[in-house]
């Protein structure tokens, strides 16, 4: 039994820290807010909820370290909410320090890595006494009466607090011990506990609490402030509050009566039905009320693998009852095939969360960075509810963050600088997602100087990337700012300047399968925009073959399907254009690119796609239709086939590619250029005139090395 209370010990634990993660991720967020608006009584309020919550539920699961250090914290805010302290820029800046420190305890009891700055938490409680005027009191510090003295916060009072926990109060976590020694602390006390309740050894549930007290409490505090010490179990607890010389409400004299009861039993059953009586009030030990559900992420990705397993399984039913011509087994496998349908729809949608708190945890970032770096910079956010994949969203953190570094060091200018330019003197950095089909595009977007293309240019000269004759496209010179080591800084700083951030950017949007666009304009500033998928897992896609060889086509990104003739291809004169509804289509014969051998159809199929460079086609031998596709990683030997996502397996168990159309052009594109590239080194070998040497801008990745030799 001693080793069930102790991992349920650790649920508890684990549980909070989750929950603590998130009140921080809202305190930093809020005191930005409340560095641009001292006076919002709305975010002080908040701030001190989530301080406070800290602390007491810190003390509660026994988190003593973290919740003594809270509480000057909470303390200052308190002061602020009663006007007593005004709020300012330093005050601000010490409570972000004390959340890093705070964040710092969480991970420390979790065993990871970070270990806490003693000397940093003393440093960062002295600035808060002193911004405090020295009013803050060390935490859980009892006072007796005689030490209890009136301060601003109201006149000296005496209350009789009746505290009787609920029957399974301790089964959640919660310590009373901790609560009465959190209220103690308040002023002066006097304690009974009353044993009434507690039965036979035999009898005796180690999980429920049988003890209930009544306090004597001398303290200047609102009553408030007391009743916010039980503030997390208050629906799991008879809580009574009264003034000496007042009468304490009906409903909880009743119930003073049930306490003592011998029978432990009776006594949990007279506490559930005084609490069901209460207005308000809910049953806290009734789990199926809930709202929601914290579950582990390694659980749902397990929940998604199955799930994808299961619509493999689907698909080979479906195929087995088409060759069977069987109606009893083509019914039952259309009516598994919807289920499996909306079980994978509704899996997937668990998994789809908004951006909003990768978004959110950047302000810090732009808030810090604009005092070490001396600009005035301000975030602005939309689209902060877009939906991706959880696994996508995980995945963000590093590319955003190298990208927001990148722009208020290199792109920003100072204030004084922008003025000149007429520009104001508060630059804006903006963080922005939205749909596009299949995709959500991600795009971090500053008003700064722009991208020097003639330095870039320059820069890549130096470092042998390209001959000084080569010409290239402002799209092409974009590409080089993502290569390995590459970077325009004169010199390196703590910012950067060792060109490894936009690298790493590159890296995880292309495990991602996503892709890269730039664009700039010289002193208006540049856009740094991820095209990424929504999920990494499941998706709709389209069955083709060429030449027996099964393919797939996401299905977001396909238009619809026309027909290639001998004769269309005759009146094209060989170049690879197709006449659709009065508009030229370029496409991409996939036997042509894939180097298939043998004789096409007499009629081929074009799969019109809308991609980030305009609408393409794919030429195909045929359609087979639409299929759920289960997303297979190839492994590390096809890392570098840039056009294929991934592979699934069909219902006939055959493997089929999962092609990416925007790589796909872009590889038809760059395989176009250096066939051009090579006729051209050809004729400059039989003229011995040196031409330009262009490289490809679209792919970042190794395949510009071809480029040195020019």
């Amino acid at each position: 039994m001693a080793q069930s209370l102790s991992g349920n010990t650790e649920q508890f634990k684990h549980s909070f820290r989750e929950e603590a993660r998130e009140i921080l991720t809202d305190l930093e967020a809020a005191l930005l807010e409340l560095n641009e608006s001292h006076d919002d009584a709305d975010l002080i309020g908040r701030i001190f909820r989530g301080l406070h919550t800290l602390k007491g539920s810190g003390a509660m699961f026994g988190f003593e370290k973290m919740a003594a250090f809270t509480h000057d914290l909470e303390n200052a805010y308190d002061q602020v909410r009663g006007g007593r302290l005004k709020v300012c820029t330093e005050l601000v800046d010490v409570t972000l320090s004390a959340l890093d420190q705070i964040s710092a305890m969480l991970e420390e009891d979790a065993g990871g890595s970070v270990q806490v700055d003693e000397s940093r938490c003393a440093r960062i409680l002295e600035s808060v006494r002193e911004l405090c005027g020295g009013q803050s009191e060390p935490a859980f510090a009892p006072k007796n009466s005689a030490e209890a003295v009136a301060s601003p916060s109201g006149p000296m009072r005496h209350w009789q607090i009746r505290f009787v926990p609920g029957a399974d109060l301790m089964r959640f976590g919660a310590n009373p011990f901790l609560l009465l020694r959190e209220l103690c602390s308040l002023g002066g006390h006097a304690v009974r506990a009353h044993q009434e309740a507690i039965p036979a050894l035999a009898d005796l549930d180690e999980e429920r609490c049988y003890l209930w007290w009544e306090i004597t409490l001398s303290t200047d505090a609102d009553p408030q402030t007391l009743r916010d010490v039980f503030i997390f179990v208050e629906d799991a607890c008879e809580l009574t509050i009264v003034a000496d010389g007042e009468s304490a409400p009906s409903q909880m004299a009743e119930g003073t009566a049930a306490a003592p009861e011998t029978d432990a039993d009776r006594t949990a059953r007279a506490l559930e039905e005084k609490r069901s009586a209460l207005p308000g009030r809910r049953a806290y030990d009734k789990p199926d009320n809930a709202s929601s559900l914290r579950v582990p992420a390694a659980r749902l990705d397990q929940l998604v693998n199955l799930v994808g397993e299961l619509v493999s399984v689907g698909a080979r039913l479906s195929e087995l009852a088409a060759r069977r011509e069987d109606s009893e087994i083509a019914q039952v496998s259309e009516e598994i095939e919807r289920l499996i349908a909306s079980l994978r729809e509704n899996s997937m949608n668990i998994r789809m969360m908004p951006i909003r708190g990768t978004f959110e945890k950047f302000r810090r970032l732009v808030h810090d960075l604009s005092r070490d770096l001396g600009k005035e910079v301000e975030l602005a956010i939309e689209g902060a509810d877009t939906e991706l994949d959880k696994t996508v969203i995980d995945q963000l953190s590093d590319p955003l963050m190298h990208l927001i570094r990148n722009s208020m060091d290199h792109g920003i200018e100072p204030a004084e600088l922008r003025m000149e330019q007429g520009k104001p003197a508060m630059a804006t950095i903006r963080l922005s997602a939205r749909y596009s089909g299949a995709n959500v595009l991600v795009s971090v977007a500053d008003d700064g100087r722009g991208i020097d293309v003639e330095a870039v240019h320059q820069r890549a000269v130096e470092k042998g990337l390209v001959t000084s004759c080569a010409v290239l496209s402002e799209s092409e010179i974009y590409a080089l700012l993502f290569r390995p080591g590459f970077s325009t800084a004169k010199q390196v700083t703590d910012v950067s300047g060792r060109g490894v951030g936009m690298d790493v950017v590159h890296q995880r949007v292309e495990s991602l399968r996503g892709a890269i666009e730039v664009s700039s304009q010289w002193h208006e500033g540049t856009s740094v925009t991820l095209r990424l998928p929504l999920t990494l897992a499941i998706i709709d896609g389209l069955l083709v073959t060429v030449n027996g060889a099964s393919f797939v086509l996401p299905l977001a990104s396909t238009l619809e399907c026309v027909e290639l003739t001998r004769d269309d291809i005759a009146r094209a004169n060989g170049k690879h254009l197709a006449y659709v509804r009065g508009e030229l289509v370029p496409y991409i014969r996939l036997r042509e690119h894939f180097g298939v051998v043998g004789e096409p159809p007499p009629i081929e199929q074009i799969m019109l796609a809308e991609t980030a460079q305009g609408r393409f086609g794919f030429v195909v031998d045929q359609v087979l239709g639409n299929c759920q596709t289960v997303i297979k990683n190839l492994g590390r030997f096809y890392r570098h086939v840039q056009f294929v996502s991934g592979a699934t397996i069909l219902g006939n168990g055959s493997v089929a590619l999962i092609l990416d159309p925007e790589r796909l052009i872009q590889n038809a594109i760059h395989t176009e250029q250096h066939s051009g590239s090579e006729r051209r080194r050809s004729r400059q070998a039989e003229t011995g005139r040196e031409t330009s040497v262009s490289v490809q801008g679209t792919q970042v990745d190794e395949e510009l090395d071809p480029i040195k030799t020019g």
